[in-house]
């Protein structure tokens, strides 16, 4: 090393520079140059001079005392560091070298000294064999002898403890080591340990701690080039001298002569010998500067079936911790090895396999001469665009409107299958193929989810596949698709689903936003794509590995052990007009009949599927009409209506059906009539012949038509003759009283408690509470409640007087309370039992004497503040009814036992002051309990639920509660449909259900 550029002469003195490699002994160090490229530098043993450190064991045999604890000290002191030497002498006969050793400006072999880790040889002056601080070392020994440092310790059995209780090393020897006990006890654990010896890149022998069993392990997961086998004896760095002299003290013995059998087994090694594999020694030495004599965390993976450890190998990095396997790979100095990574976690295999894909790709090292496979498929850069979902064609395939594409324009809608992962085929109607198992809730999956929403697409390869999908050859008719990944902006449709929200690629940028891909995969309705090495993929591709392993070990969806469902549509389109005409009574029952549009047919027709009824119909506008195919405007009306209404979930009422079996009506998405829609942009016509009186809204779709006309929109830009018709004014309905409210208690029947929102009377009692002495129980005698006082009162469940009761937004003591029942007579024992209602909540408990107090009657005055509401326009039963307990128990969980912010709109009030027992009297709030966050209502909940059922109509409700009652009996009906709870065996409603009395007016009896 001292003649090669690795190293750093100082002037020419003979000082050197390198970095501590491994640390032997307490007395050597390896140190090693700076290399050029990936070749090992030269390295130097140098025994620090006149030193003599206490010698470790070789195997089988024994430390002298303080041998371990005096390596470790210098090996911490030095190991990976940068210093200075200097040979001041070298014995020729045992072939090693002497010197001085500098950590920056401190003398190695001083601090080794004065900590009494050795002692010092005088012998050798005569020879020059001395270190040039000798007189300082001698002084330093001196010091630490007096001080009882190190090894010249006094105290009491120190000598003896500091000796290692070996156990019997298990190189060489397995039977040493039961590696299956070793595994099953520390499996999946991290185990401490000092790395010995580096065998090769991918091989350690290691000090497992504190038992200083010395093993050996195999990394997991990889393989690094071979060392080879060699004629001699393996150099590695000894743990002992090769003298039995320490430190070259007198002169080595002479070897002896070998014997014939001794020449004849060299002889044989020779000849068998073999060299390293190519960067076989450049993985080594990667492996020994970053382990070697260092501390590791080893965790244990398995056994191979010779006995052999397998584990993961960690080393420290600054603060964090190296996967020694991911570095050789990373560097292309190791091979991703699948029988020895199976028995590793799967997230640790995906890292280690991406990782050798990257090396390959980049010609690291020992993939310098890897020749790619030929693959069908090709990467696309720089194509990232934003737009709206406007088609799910199959789980895996969306067409997505670019938004920086004109509106209507055919190059607008982009075709995109998600990467890397495969759904269920949709089937082709025809070629009479049926859809795959799951392919129908994967479609309906992503429509519920992405329809109408913005999408942010990344597109990342094309693939030249053959019209049976496979993999084709150029000369065969293929056509070329186009995947990437897709990300959802907004995530409330998904956060239950199990994708994360912030999309991480595996190389380049991230997109925030849930991954649809993921999204599919982690729902069980896709599964991912084992590309070949050099077959593009995503950029997302562990995430969606990960989303899968999550999928199968939840058994979800295709990996279910469940039977698939199975569902049935009657196809319309294809059958008869007959049968079309046979089916018009059942499209007919319901005035509004949910459906969803399968297809734009044209500008006004399209396929509906009809859930309730598992049947797709083509459907109209009645009297309205769109320019025809290759007419003027025709591809504009199919671009709006696919925009508008694809794949949405719409509302329609039939008219009647044609003589080709199309359904003629009407139909609405959300509150829109869609004709009206049409009619506004100038792309469809009012065809009056088909009678005004029997097509709804009539008037808006007139009106519509007219306002194009005004405006020469599209088809109307040549119209002369427009006519202005005026807007017809709406009136403004009675605003309503909305509360901000916390529901405290739920008492059954749909009838709750409700704390308001921002009440300024609630800040006024919490300071009139606090000021409150609430010390000391009062004397039996002095004070008896009886029914009907407002007390003070201890909540049992904390025995706390300044803690509210429930965990609510509002921090008030729930201590103001009205006693329902109390004993007859005086109070005798503090344990007499009180039932008191909580006027502040609703609750109510029985409580014991010495948990009541009096109140100031400043107090007890202000009324309180928990108001007794019931739910508007639907009947929930009562606790001693059936279902009661249900409907109690989901209500509670819908709106006591969240922290979902409510809205209360008042739609009546009952002052009839009917009393429930240990409960409040007065005005009873007839509301409409609004949950804000999901834009729905609880009464809308319990319906859908079947936990309630809608109030009987009367003839003489308003219009507005009329429309109420449509609304509610649409979840009732979706109830009744699904047969659930209440509509468990079906109607449970008759004519004369209403049996119950009417309720009183106020103002008591007559």
């Amino acid at each position: 090393m001292a003649s090669s550029s690795s190293s750093t002469v100082a002037g020419a003195s003979g000082w050197l520079r390198g970095k501590v490699k491994a640390v032997p002994s307490g007395d050597c160090l390896v140190i090693m140059g700076n290399s050029k490229g990936d070749s090992p530098p030269p390295e130097r043993t140098i025994t620090l001079s006149s030193l003599i450190a206490p010698r470790l064991a070789r195997r089988g045999g024994v430390d002298e005392p303080f041998a371990w604890d005096s390596r470790e000290y210098l090996r911490k002191l030095c190991i990976g560091k940068e210093v200075t030497f200097k040979v001041d002498y070298t014995v020729p006969s045992i072939g090693r070298e002497f010197g001085s050793v500098f950590l920056g400006v401190k003398n190695v072999s001083l601090l080794v000294v004065s900590e009494g880790w050795a002692r010092v040889r005088e012998t050798g002056q005569q020879k020059g064999e001395v270190s040039p601080v000798l007189a300082d070392l001698l002084r330093l020994e001196e010091q630490a002898k007096q001080q009882c440092l190190g090894r010249w310790s006094k105290t009491p059995g120190a000598s003896e403890l500091s000796i290692r209780n070996l156990p019997p090393s298990a190189i060489g020897d397995p039977s040493n080591l039961d590696a299956m006990g070793l595994l099953n006890a520390n499996k999946g654990r991290a185990m401490q340990g000092i790395v010995e010896q580096v065998r090769d890149g991918s091989t350690i022998r290691v000090y497992l701690l504190p038992e200083f069993q010395f093993v050996q392990v195999f990394v997991a997961g990889i393989q690094a080039p071979s060392m080879g086998r060699r004629a001699a004896v393996e150099t590695t760095i000894e743990t002992e001298p090769v003298s039995d002299e320490p430190n070259g003290e007198g002169s080595a013995e002479t070897r002896p002569t070998l014997t014939s059998a001794q020449r004849l087994a060299a002889s044989t090694a020779s000849s068998n010998e073999v060299s390293p594999d190519p960067f076989g020694k450049e993985a080594k030495h990667f492996t020994e500067i970053r382990v070697l004599h260092r501390e590791v965390r080893i965790v244990l993976e398995g056994v191979d079936k010779f006995g052999n450890l397998i584990g993961s190998v960690y080393y420290p990095e600054g603060e964090s911790a190296k996967d020694l396997a991911l570095e050789l790979v990373e560097s292309g100095l190791a091979k991703y090895l699948e029988w020895s990574a199976s028995m590793m976690e799967e997230d640790a295999k995906r890292r280690l396999k991406s990782a050798e894909l990257q090396a390959k790709k980049n010609r690291l090292r020992i993939w310098t001469n890897y020749v790619p496979p030929a693959t069908n498929s090709k990467a696309i850069h720089d194509q990232n665009f934003t737009g709206k979902v406007v088609e799910v064609v199959s789980g895996d395939c969306i067409i997505v409107a670019d938004d920086s594409l004109p509106f209507g324009s055919p190059a607008a809608e982009r075709r995109v299958n998600l990467s890397s992962i495969r759904c269920p085929k949709m089937g082709n109607p025809r070629r009479d193929e049926k859809p795959a198992p799951y392919a129908r809730e994967a479609r309906e999956f992503l429509r519920a989810r992405l329809i109408g929403q913005q999408v942010n697409v990344s597109m990342e390869y094309s693939r030249k596949v053959g019209l049976a999908d496979g993999p084709t050859s150029a000369s065969a008719d293929s056509r070329v698709m186009d995947f990437g990944s897709v990300f959802l902006v907004s995530s409330t449709k998904v956060e239950a689903d199990g994708a994360s929200t912030l999309a991480i690629p595996t190389t380049g940028s991230q997109h925030a936003g849930v991954n649809v891909g993921e999204l599919v995969v982690a729902r069980g309705f896709g599964t991912v794509i084992r590309h070949r090495d050099f077959e593009e993929r995503s950029n997302y591709y562990d995430a969606l590995l990960a989303a899968e392993s999550r999928a199968i070990a939840g058994r979800k969806g295709i990996h279910s052990a469940k039977d698939p469902p199975v569902m049935h549509i009657t196809d319309l389109l294809t059958a008869s007009s007959k049968k079309a005409k046979d089916f018009l009574p059942f499209l007919q029952r319901v005035r509004r009949m949910p459906a969803i549009v399968e297809y734009v047919l044209s500008g006004h027709r399209f396929k509906l599927l009809i859930p309730k009824e598992t049947c797709s119909i083509a459907f109209s506008f009645s009297g309205v009409r769109c320019p025809g195919r290759d007419e003027p405007f025709s591809d504009e009306a199919i671009a709006l209506m696919r925009r508008k209404i694809m794949q949405r979930d719409v509302e329609i009422e039939v008219e009647t059906v044609d003589r080709t079996g199309t359904f003629l009506g009407s139909l609405w998405e959300g509150k829109t009539n869609v004709a009206v829609t049409l009619l506004e942009a100038g792309l469809a016509k009012l065809q009056t012949s088909f009678g005004s009186d029997r097509i709804p809204d009539a008037h808006l779709l007139a009106q519509a038509e007219q306002s194009a006309k005004r405006q020469k929109l599209k088809i109307w830009e040549n119209y002369v003759e427009g006519e202005e018709v005026s807007n017809g004014s709406a009136t403004d309905s009675k605003q309503k009283e909305v509360l901000k409210v916390v529901v405290t208690e739920i008492l059954g029947g749909g009838r709750f408690y409700v704390q308001t929102i921002g009440d300024q009377r609630v800040a006024s009692i919490q300071q009139q509470l606090a000021s409150l002495n609430l010390q000391e129980a009062p004397v039996i005698g002095a004070f008896n409640p009886k029914k009907g006082d407002i007390v003070l009162a201890q909540y049992s469940e904390d025995n706390s007087w300044n803690r509210a009761m429930l965990p609510l937004v509002l921090e008030m003591p729930n201590i103001v309370t009205w006693i329902v029942n109390a004993p007859r007579g005086a109070v005798e024992s503090p344990e007499d039992k009180f039932e008191v209602f909580y006027i502040d909540y609703g609750n109510q408990e029985i409580i014991p004497y010495n948990q009541l107090r009096p109140l100031d009657a400043s107090v007890s005055s202000a009324p309180g503040l928990a108001q007794l509401c019931s739910l508007a326009y639907i009947k929930v039963p009562s606790l001693n009814e059936d279902f009661g307990h249900e409907a109690a128990q989901y209500f509670s969980e819908m709106a006591l036992n969240s922290s979902k912010e409510l809205r209360a709109m008042i739609e009546d009030k009952d002052a009839s002051g009917g009393k429930v027992k240990g409960q409040g009297t007065g005005t009873v709030l007839i509301v409409t309990l609004i949950d804000v966050e999901a834009e729905s209502t609880i009464n809308a909940a319990m319906l859908k639920e079947g936990l309630a059922t809608v109030e009987k109509r009367k003839r003489w409700d308003p219009k507005e509660k009329q429309i109420a009652f449509e609304k509610l009996e649409k979840f009732q009906a979706e109830a009744r449909l699904n047969r659930l709870r209440m509509w468990q065996y079906g109607d449970i409603q008759s004519d004369d259900e209403e049996t119950a009395p009417p309720v009183r007016k106020a103002g008591g009896r007559r």
